[in-house]
């Protein structure tokens, strides 16, 4: 087993524990949260409990893709193995996030117009309580968060969470301190309206590994002349780069080489000029001879 695989290994086993962690936090508060906001009338609560279980959902798949991805077999049709589960987790994490964010929105303007009773000692201790279980998965999350598109979406419904129960917090006391009715709805609109762009910035992310963009980070005219640039080669093309999934992106390109060229030194300093410069450490170089005539143009 090669170090990137074993680095790989420990990495997934390091972000399933800490998920696993996670998830039994965050969907046990999210009951509580939901019961107390029934009870005492509090949207602002109710958001966040309702943000909370999205928060469940989300860490369980992405756990889920985790888990699976990690014991996938490559066999078969599945060449990839499953790693792009990853990111349709991450997608989906993303509406969920707009649903919840937009269900905020709307039902908060609604209270507005139209305000309502509100227990708000009960509200404040839940929040509170929910404000420590977010503080704890923040810090579980945020390390892997850097690594993975799939716990980056994880990590931001918790930041999101975290955020919405200083909202809560400060709804209630504030109802506590003077009756305004207000403030309740008012911050669970905040709360949608914080959430919204952040949604479709994950799902935009998401989307782009989907279709298979070039990774923002990469642009494929250096990554011609680079290619180009290498002593014996005389073009460079078909070039191909997307990204599976967190850090791992692919790249395929055909080189048209010199008749008398060491195809092997080739193929040598071109895995080596795209693993130093542009990260790719996985790529499938076709070489051909300049008097190779099979290779088409590409149509697409």
């Amino acid at each position: 087993m090669s170090d990137d695989a074993r680095t790989e290994i420990r990495a997934s086993a390091r972000h399933t524990k800490r998920l696993t962690v996670a998830l039994v936090l965050v969907a046990g508060y999210a009951a509580v949260q939901l019961v107390t906001a029934l009870t005492t009338g509090s949207l602002s609560l109710l958001s966040d409990a309702g943000h909370m279980g999205t928060d469940s959902l989300g860490l369980g798949m992405a756990l889920a893709a985790i888990v699976t991805a990690t014991r996938a077999s490559r066999k078969d049709h599945r060449t990839f193995g499953l790693y792009r589960l990853e990111i349709v987790a991450a997608l989906a994490n993303a509406v969920l996030l707009l649903v919840i964010g937009g269900y905020a929105i709307i039902e908060g303007v609604s209270r507005i117009a139209d305000p309502v009773e509100l227990e708000a000692l009960p509200v404040l201790i839940v929040a509170s309580g929910g404000l420590v279980i977010n503080l704890i998965t923040v810090w579980l999350l945020r390390s892997g968060a850097e690594d993975s598109i799939n716990l980056e979406g994880a990590y931001l419904e918790v930041l999101a969470d975290l955020i919405g129960s200083l909202g809560v917090i400060l709804a209630a006391g504030i109802y506590l301190a003077s009756d305004w009715a207000y403030a309740d709805p008012i911050v669970a609109v905040g709360l949608g309206l914080w959430i919204v762009p952040r949604a479709f910035r994950l799902g935009r992310k998401a989307l782009a590994i989907i279709v298979e963009t070039a990774p923002s980070h990469v642009d494929l005219n250096s990554v011609q002349t680079g290619l180009e640039s290498i002593d014996g080669v005389l073009d460079a093309h078909d070039i191909h780069v997307w990204t599976l999934t967190s850090d791992m992106d692919v790249a395929t390109a055909h080189l048209v080489v010199a008749e008398d060229v060491d195809a092997h030194r080739i193929l040598d300093e071109a895995g080596s000029h795209l693993r130093s410069e542009w990260g790719i450490s996985h790529a499938t170089i076709q070489v051909e001879p300049k008097s190779h005539s099979e290779c088409l143009e590409e149509t697409w």
